[in-house]
C-alpha cells in the first residue's frame, strides 16, 4: 500500500476530501519525523511506538581497498508494534 493508496482508502472511509486527508498524513508523519529528531519517542497505544535506538561503534570493512575502519556509534528510527498489531497479523495473514 503506498501513501496514496491509504489516502483514498481514509478519505472513501470517512468521506472526506482526499486534500484533507493527503495534509493530515503529511503532518502526522512530520510530527513524528520532529520528535525523533528532538530525541523523543512517539507512543501510539494499541497500534506501536516510533522510537530510537542507538547502534553501537564497531569495525567495518572497505573491501575495495582491504582495509578496516572503525563505523561510530550513531541512531537510527525504528518502530516496535504493540501486541495487539503482532497478534492481528499472526492471525489474520497466511503464511507465504
Amino acid at each position: 500500500m503506498t501513501k496514496a493508496d491509504l489516502v483514498a482508502n481514509i478519505s472513501d472511509k470517512l468521506g472526506m476530501e482526499k486534500a484533507d486527508v493527503q495534509a493530515t498524513i503529511e503532518t502526522f508523519m512530520q510530527e513524528v519525523k520532529e520528535s525523533l529528531e528532538n530525541g523523543d519517542n512517539v507512543y501510539l497505544r494499541g497500534f506501536g511506538s516510533f522510537i530510537i535506538k542507538t547502534r553501537a561503534e564497531k569495525t567495518g570493512r572497505n573491501i575495495s581497498k582491504n582495509t578496516t575502519i572503525k563505523i561510530p556509534a550513531h541512531n537510527i528510527p525504528a518502530f516496535k508494534p504493540a501486541k495487539v498489531f503482532v497478534e492481528g497479523v499472526k492471525t489474520n495473514v497466511e503464511v507465504k
